[in-house]
């Protein structure tokens, strides 16, 4: 069948599965917009290339389907350098498309060019410049196919204007789909491992039965292998301990007996002390990230380690593993719970007693719980009440997606995630901006389930005008700013290392008005400055699905983070809140 570049184009990605595209035109990409028209795939047309991205990062992260976004040439391309640079640290599938200009024009300092797959190749998983048209369905294929196996991550397509304008002979071509045989034998330098070694994987189990203080360090790559029910089993059977990284949240239910929360920087005391004074740590889907080993030579100096990932690349990166595992996280513990079960383990009297152990864990979960001291008549709001009024007043499947800062590390330590797929995040690159695009792209890909985005008023003010996105599109997400008036996690630390000496973290508590703000973009819109409040105005915020929320929380500045590792401390230095400084470790 005779067709062109951009018709190709489209219908390889309505093979693919391809539901929502989103995107902004421009000139370069301008010949596939017009075949969108004709497809029933949906467009949502964004306010900026950032916007795009971040919400192709959301549907994907929400759904475990690649997102998709599309954009033209040039500062398009660099706009959206963020997103994938994101996607690249957390591993989230994702297909951008770029327009380019004309094949015979590239490299001539044209109108809108710039070398997109030479900016982008350290931050893709795989990027590719297309010069002919015939060669389009093949590449969106292998974009898919990489994009989702193995560990997944951002996949870039440039696609010059002249192979996808009908009205150019360069964009002529016969129409054909590769076939997954096809795709495959045009990637032969590209063979994930997804089956672990079975002799490392009874290696693993030897290591787990002989353990007395061992942890399950869960990341996300049990997320992106779909493992969430295979980690419940594992750990039930036994008896194991599991903590969650940042990226984590919601793999591991946290009202399981077993589940300690999340390590890190500011994960809680009792799962940073775990990992510490573990004896073996059975790191599934995680990365050793600097975050959560803080200073690296003394970190968990005592631990054994097994480590399971599906990139090589991974193994021995920061911390040498005495049990190396290759593969795929569900297809690894799938088997090593095959192994265990043989070995007898789930019996009484097969391996050790880890009661001692739990007995331990027990005493520091009492004697350090998450805390904060309540606000006093007439005080701003605490955020951390504001986190558990959400929490409490919120769907329990509700999705939650957040910005980055003190906002994103209460949100983890407060909110309870107890399903899979519930939390959205900026874990590696840490981007402010990206709540409130990737909330829109979690609703689109989940209309059914209630999304709230937290922010701090600093990343609001950066992707803000994704809300008249949201508006125009009838997505109703809801917003939650928590307004400091502050950089607040800049602040808090200029507070504790830099001996209180504010530089250039302060933000209005009053410009701009945020409650104006949403209301012109849209959206329904409410300020709450008083604990009483706020509950009303969530329920309120929970009932209205017709078009986007936006509630502000005016809140206390001087309120900081806590526990905290301070940056190139070990763990074993972890600050505790005020309160609980003088209790016995």
């Amino acid at each position: 069948m005779q067709t062109n570049g951009a018709s190709a184009l489209i219908k390889s990605l309505e093979h693919e599965g391809v539901e929502v595209i989103f995107g902004l035109p421009g000139g370069a990409i301008l010949p596939v917009y017009d075949p969108i028209i004709d497809s029933p795939v949906r467009h949502v047309l964004v306010r900026h290339e950032q916007g795009a991205g971040h919400m192709a990062e959301g549907y994907a992260l929400a759904t475990g389907r690649p997102g998709v976004a599309m954009v033209t040439s040039g500062p398009a391309a660099t706009n959206i350098v963020t997103p994938l640079a994101d996607a690249y640290m957390d591993s989230v599938p994702m297909v951008v498309i770029t327009g380019q200009v004309p094949v015979p024009a590239i490299g001539t300092d044209a109108f809108q060019e710039c070398d997109t797959t030479g900016i982008t190749r350290s931050i893709t998983k795989h990027n590719e410049l297309v010069t002919r048209a015939e060669d389009i369905p093949l590449a969106i294929r292998q974009a898919f196919h990489i994009a989702t196996t193995g560990r997944p991550g951002p996949v870039l397509v440039d696609i010059p204007k002249d192979i996808v304008d009908p009205r150019n002979p360069a964009s002529a071509m016969d129409w054909y789909w590769p076939s997954d045989d096809e795709v495959v034998s045009s990637l032969p330098g590209y063979r994930p491992t997804l089956k672990g070694h079975p002799k490392k994987i009874r290696e693993a189990a030897e290591l787990m039965l002989a353990a007395r203080r061992p942890v399950l360090y869960i990341g996300g790559g049990i997320l992106k292998s779909r493992a969430a029910e295979a980690l419940l089993e594992l750990a039930e059977l036994t008896g194991i301990p599991v903590v969650t990284t940042l990226m984590a949240r919601g793999a591991f239910p946290d009202s399981h007996e077993l589940c300690l929360g999340m390590p890190g920087m500011h994960g809680n005391y009792t799962a940073v002390t775990a990992m510490q004074q573990s004896d073996l740590l059975v790191a599934l889907g995680s990365r050793f990230d600097d975050r959560v080993v803080g200073k690296l030579d003394g970190f968990a100096p005592d631990a054994k380690i097994i480590h399971v990932d599906v990139d090589p690349a991974e193994l021995g990166k920061v911390r040498r593993p005495d049990v190396p595992i290759v593969g795929d996280c569900r297809l690894v513990i799938e088997e090593l719970v095959k192994v265990l079960r043989e070995q007898g383990v789930g019996t009484p009297g097969v391996g050790v007693d880890l009661t001692p152990w739990r007995s331990q864990i027990s005493g520091w979960q009492e004697r350090f719980p998450l805390t904060y001291e309540p606000s006093a008549p007439g005080e701003l709001l605490k955020p951390q009440f504001v986190l558990e009024q959400l929490r409490d007043r919120s769907p329990e499947d509700t999705i939650v997606a957040s910005g980055v800062g003190q906002h994103q590390m209460w949100t983890s330590q407060y909110w309870h995630f107890n399903h899979p797929y519930t939390w959205i995040n900026s874990g590696g690159l840490g981007t402010m901006g990206f709540s409130v695009p990737a909330a829109i792209g979690a609703k689109v890909g989940q209309p059914d389930r209630t999304v709230w985005a937290v922010d701090g008023d600093g990343c609001f003010q950066m992707t803000a005008q994704e809300l008249v996105t949201a508006s125009i599109e009838r997505i109703p997400v809801k917003i939650a700013i928590i307004n400091n008036a502050y950089l607040g996690m800049v602040r808090q630390w200029q507070e504790m290392f830099y001996d209180e000496r504010y530089s250039e973290v302060y933000l209005s508590p009053d410009v701009p008005d945020y409650v104006k703000w949403a209301e012109a973009m849209g959206c329904v819109a409410m300020r709450v400055e008083s604990p009483e409040e706020a509950g009303p105005a969530i329920d309120k915020a929970n009932e209205i699905n017709d078009r986007p929320v936006v509630l502000e929380f005016r809140t206390d500045a001087a309120e900081k983070v806590f526990p905290m590792v301070p940056s190139g401390l070990s763990n074993d230095e972890i600050v505790v809140d005020p309160s609980q400084q003088e209790r016995p470790r």
